[in-house]
């Protein structure tokens, strides 16, 4: 069990590296699921891809997505609280904005709330959670 641990650790590592579009691809090996749920991969950084996986980004197409997803990963990770990300769809007007609130500690891991809000056909979605940082630098949604 413990080589199969140190495999799989040293493949999430190995993939880390790689990226398309400028998204870090990571398997989250450090969030550890119920014992009756199933392991999600990181997407763009946050485990299970975060809000715009969710409901709030049911409409949007995979550029459009993966452009929300960066934006929530550079919100959590390195704008200041209050400041916005913004994102583009891809010239059919759909955008967004993702504001990060002030982190804080729980433990041994950074917290911080968020809110994202969806631009589409002239209307505006807004979704609020708050990710944890793993050890591995990805984020985690909490439930």
């Amino acid at each position: 069990m413990k080589i199969l641990a140190i495999a799989v650790m040293g493949a999430a590592l190995a993939l880390a590296g790689c990226a398309a579009d400028g998204l870090p691809r990571s398997v989250d090996v450090a969030a550890r699921p119920s014992p009756n749920q199933t392991p999600q991969p990181a997407i763009g950084g946050i485990t299970g891809g975060g809000l715009i996986m969710r409901e709030l980004g049911a409409d949007l197409g995979r550029r459009e997505r993966l452009a929300a997803i960066d934006a929530e990963y550079r919100a959590l990770e390195t704008a200041p609280a209050g400041q916005p990300v913004t994102w583009q769809g891809g010239g059919n007007g759909r955008s967004g904005t993702v504001t990060a609130a002030q982190p804080y500690r729980v433990g041994s891991q950074d917290c911080r709330p968020y809110s994202h809000s969806v631009i589409a056909g002239g209307t505006t979605r807004t979704a609020r959670g708050t990710a944890c940082r793993n050890a591995d630098g990805s984020w985690t949604l909490l439930d």
